[in-house]
């Protein structure tokens, strides 16, 4: 006996309606692009952009740039770390690789980091690992 078919069909059009005198096609590109740029600064307002503004122009500079940084170099390890990863959100790039639950232990001079035993993202954190700190060109 074969498996049961769809109950309802899902159909992958969308209707949608534009005052752009663009084509169709760049007019659907550019309302994805809008959609991603939209994505990012939901994703910005959870977390350092969230501080502004503070009444303190200096203030929300010094947010701004490092909200830049720190979002471009999670997204940079999300990307290298899992196909997962690059697609998740700076939220949960934070709670999985980079708020480790580990703890460090000196010997011979040498710092060693020991994670936890059956942690879902041991693979993961090691490949971010071995890329960040392997040698020059792997990237």
């Amino acid at each position: 006996m074969g498996e049961q078919g769809e109950l309802f069909p899902v159909w992958r059009y969308h209707p949608f309606f534009t005052d752009n005198p663009a084509g169709t096609l760049q007019a659907e590109r550019e309302h994805r692009h809008h959609a991603v740029v939209e994505q990012v600064i939901a994703d910005s307002k959870a977390g350092a952009l969230a501080h502004l503004p503070s009444g303190h122009f200096h203030a929300n500079s010094a947010w701004l740039i490092l909200w830049a940084m720190a979002y471009n170099l999670l997204r940079a390890v999300g990307a290298h770390t899992s196909a997962f990863h690059a697609k998740a959100t700076t939220a949960t790039i934070r709670a999985h690789l980079v708020h480790v639950p580990a703890r460090i232990a000196r010997s011979a001079r040498r710092i060693i980091l020991h994670l936890p035993h059956n942690w879902p993202w041991q693979q993961a954190w090691t490949h971010m690992f071995a890329i960040t700190h392997g040698p020059p060109g792997l990237i």
